[in-house]
């Protein structure tokens, strides 16, 4: 019989189909010290191997346009960490996780830029969002293959004040690339899934 703790690392490292990256050192250590929940961890694994092919994609597409790499892999690979504090939002829906989040990764030590997604992520239209918060809210959705017309819509009209393109075009460059996404999302939902909520 496999205990939690073999779970959790499963979820950290096993194989997957679509494969996925491993998360970065300092968010397994923060996951194994929370004892956190396998589902959980094979979720965040999915979303930040989502943001990461995000920003290679933009890196790609606009090379002038400044992203922080790295705080969009650990605001996506840590934005449900406070269902570690309300575990049955893990199966149900719930929002007491963000604000939990956030004061947790505050508490062990993460500086307020980067806590700051576990708070954001559900939050994109609000006043102060940023090229990453809308990166890790949009890696938050098409992981599954879900599609949020506004958050979209933000994303483009950020990329379009930042490089001057014309609306259409990035609109047709993400739309292809959230599609190609989307489309390996029943691999991803299966891995989730074959990990459990509760020990």
């Amino acid at each position: 019989m496999t205990d939690y703790s073999d779970l959790l690392s499963q979820a950290l490292r096993a194989p997957s189909d679509p494969p996925l990256r491993p998360l970065p050192s300092p968010v397994v250590e923060l996951l194994r010290s929370l004892d956190a929940p396998p589902r959980l961890a094979a979720h965040l694994r999915a979303v930040h191997d989502v943001a990461v092919q995000l920003v290679d994609w933009l890196e790609r597409r606009h090379p002038r346009i400044i992203v922080d790499r790295a705080a969009v892999a650990f605001g996506a690979a840590t934005h449900d960490i406070g269902k570690t504090v309300h575990p049955a939002e893990l199966s149900a829906p719930g929002s007491s996780h963000e604000e939990a989040g956030r004061k947790l990764l505050l508490a062990r030590g993460f500086g307020p830029d980067l806590a700051r997604f576990a708070g954001t992520h559900a939050s994109w239209a609000a006043p102060g969002t940023t090229l990453e918060d809308l990166l890790v809210s949009t890696a938050d959705k098409v992981w599954k293959n879900k599609r949020l017309q506004e958050l979209e819509d933000l994303l483009i009209a950020r990329l379009v004040h930042e490089t001057g393109g014309e609306h259409w075009e990035e609109y047709l460059a993400l739309d292809d690339l959230l599609t190609r996404i989307g489309d390996a999302a029943d691999g991803r939902l299966a891995f989730q899934a074959s990990y459990p909520v509760h020990g």
